[in-house]
């Protein structure tokens, strides 16, 4: 499938509606080649990533947090904001520690994804923390209500597949998991 037959759209003006310290609504008008204008919603918002983390006895550490925006608690792996001028990985190992307490000497990247390339300009960057140790309490910031679990690794899928992980960019980041180990086991 090529991309090279679709027309490209030029921004010609960009007007910022809102901004928060982690999204900014913007409308854009832009034309379609040398026809047709429309203005489009884009959100603009940092790069995200999640991170995998299994332990030497095969765990994967997880976590319970509170959404706001399901006003519901989700069973997901650790993540959260790349911080401005801040690499990925960084923003990954980061998270890890001060949403979970565990710690990894490497973390191997998985890929990333576009979360919703309709309105958001940003990635979600996954990666996997092999072999993760608790080092210390986690220590989230001051607006997360989080709890820490282990899981075995095989039990995975039937969590996605029973609707008990249900974060779609949790989902992806294990697909990603999946594919790079070969490891998904129903």
């Amino acid at each position: 499938m090529s991309s090279n037959t679709l027309p490209i759209w030029r921004t010609e003006k960009e007007t910022t509606e809102f901004e928060h310290a982690v999204i900014k609504v913007k409308t854009c008008r832009r034309r379609r080649g040398q026809g047709q204008t429309h203005d489009f919603v884009v959100l603009d918002c940092p790069g995200w990533v999640n991170v995998i983390a299994t332990t030497p006895e095969g765990q994967v550490v997880l976590i319970r947090q509170w959404r706001h925006g399901i006003q519901g608690v989700t069973l997901e792996i650790p993540g959260g904001m790349v911080d401005p001028g801040e690499d990925p990985m960084a923003a990954g190992a980061r998270e890890l520690l001060e949403e979970t307490g565990y710690q990894a000497a490497e973390l191997i990247p998985l890929g990333w994804v576009d979360p919703n390339p309709a309105l958001f300009n940003n990635r979600c960057h996954t990666f996997w923390a092999q072999d993760a140790v608790w080092v210390h309490d986690a220590r989230p910031e001051d607006t997360e209500d989080i709890e820490v679990l282990l899981t075995p690794r095989k039990d995975l899928p039937s969590l996605v597949a029973s609707g008990r992980i249900t974060h779609s960019l949790v989902v992806a980041a294990l697909s990603l998991f999946w594919l790079r180990t070969g490891a998904m086991v129903l």
